[in-house]
């Protein structure tokens, strides 16, 4: 289906409305570096919260290991980028296990503090039990992390159009050939082996090709 972007922001906060469960929705929002991930999220949390609900904003950036951590393989490894980047055990402990059947509603957002390159411990926070959490990153579909959410969302993006983004959206941050050879070398080559080894659309609700942001294309999986 091809729409408007509120067209679609929409009837994602719509298919957030028709869960029906005893603890917080929890949508993952997946898909490559520069996918538009981080601005599709926002723009649903605005609307939810327009509609009412609660929501928590989360991203797996926040769920980073330390950066003394996170290349043992190497700063440019693929296979690094997808094994040795994420705290996922973390993840599950403090906030998609909190907000999930059974947990206590009582979550961290965060794990990982940016600005310092540290570990962070940010105060336990009670959610309501009808909050949503919206969760944006890349891998999320990955084993440790696939059966937790309730609503599942790849936005997708050719992943040369993600380096072109890249390339705007770090300017004066990074050199073009640092970002280049970040994309190329870990990035690309890391959502490919991601996709070889899990196949992340195939276990997904909601696809939205993002070429073209304001005239997004979607489809509604059933799974």
């Amino acid at each position: 289906m091809t729409g408007t972007r509120d067209e679609l922001v929409g009837r994602l906060a719509s298919a957030v409305g028709s869960v029906v469960v005893g603890h917080p929705t929890r949508v993952a929002i997946d898909g490559a570096p520069a996918a538009g991930k981080t601005t599709l999220a926002d723009e649903l949390a605005a609307v939810l919260r327009a509609r009412g609900r609660e929501v928590i904003r989360a991203t797996i950036d926040d769920f980073l290991f330390p950066r003394a951590r996170r290349y043992p393989r190497g700063e440019y490894s693929a296979e690094g980028c997808y094994f040795d980047t994420h705290d996922y055990e973390a993840l599950n402990r403090v906030l998609l296990g909190p907000l999930g059947p059974g947990g206590d509603l009582c979550f961290q957002a965060a794990v990982y503090d940016r600005a310092s390159d540290a570990v962070s411990s940010p105060p336990v926070t009670t959610a309501a039990a009808d909050a949503v959490l919206i969760f944006d990153g890349v891998f999320l579909m990955r084993p440790e992390l696939i059966d937790r959410w309730e609503l599942r969302v790849f936005v997708s993006t050719t992943l040369e159009r993600t380096l072109d983004r890249a390339l705007i959206r770090e300017h004066g941050v990074s050199s073009q050939s640092a970002i280049e050879r970040r994309w190329r070398e870990r990035y690309i080559p890391s959502q490919e082996f991601y996709f070889a080894r899990v196949r992340p659309t195939d276990h997904v609700d909601v696809i939205v090709h993002n070429d073209e942001p304001r005239r997004p294309i979607w489809e509604t999986r059933t799974r």
